[in-house]
This record gives structure tokens, sequence and C-alpha cells, in this order.
């Protein structure tokens, strides 16, 4: 992981929606519980995330003043090349490199040979994020 692949964030700033990373995956928060503070301690959050590259649904605990890491997130245009059962075979409409990357559950039937695809990308992995056209 290069430097330039993560970036900090104090744990209060992160809001349902964004990303950040647990156990080095990048993951979406999807749920934020938080914990007043006790007699001797700072507030407690608890982070729910489903990871954006395998689906997993992750935990992190921090204290409310604690940092965590957020995982630059680029987002590219793609053709689609040719479409398999599970796997697309993509075109970037950029730098024209040709890739195969699995097709997530909720996308299967709406991506075409022909349309065009929004991917993700984050610490050298790459996940089909929505069709555009097709």
């Amino acid at each position: 992981m290069s430097e330039g692949e993560i970036q900090f964030a104090s744990a209060k700033d992160i809001k349902v929606g964004r990303f950040i990373l647990i156990d080095g995956v990048a993951c979406k928060v999807v749920d934020i519980e938080t914990s007043s503070p006790g007699k001797h301690g700072s507030a407690k959050m608890r982070i729910t995330a489903i990871g954006i590259f395998d689906g997993q649904k992750k935990v992190l605990l921090k204290p409310s003043g604690g940092d965590v890491e957020v995982p630059v997130i680029t987002k590219r245009k793609a053709q689609v090349v040719s479409v398999t059962d599970a796997n697309v075979q993509l075109m970037d409409a950029e730098t024209y490199e040709m890739y195969e990357i699995p097709i997530p559950e909720e996308l299967r039937g709406k991506v075409i040979a022909g349309g065009e695809v929004e991917v993700m990308e984050a610490m050298g992995r790459k996940a089909l994020s929505r069709v555009l056209s097709g």
C-alpha cells in the first residue's frame, strides 16, 4: 500500500455512505452507533461497513476522537466488451486497458456488451459500481 492511497479522518467526521478502511479492506459505511462518554473515558463509536470488493460486513470500534483510515477511491468509465455469467470484460475509456472483473449480484442482467459502466478503484483493486448506459 502506498501512502497516496490512504488518508486519515477523525472518527466523529465519518458519516453513513462514506468509505473507510477496516482491516485493510475498503468498506462503505452503513451504520454508526455512538455511546455516551463514561466516567473514565471518551465516547466510543461502533462503525458497521460492507466491503466494496468482497461484500463482507465488518465492524470497527473506535473512540470518537480517534483517527480512521480512508481509502482514496477513483471512479472511471469503461466500455463493456463482453459479458459472461459472473464476469464482465471491460476497456478503460481513457487508457484503453482491457481487464475482467466480477459482476456484483445487484447488477447481474443489467450489464450488456457495448454499454458503459462506472468502475471504482481503490488500493489496486477494481469493482463495478453502476451501469451508465446499455
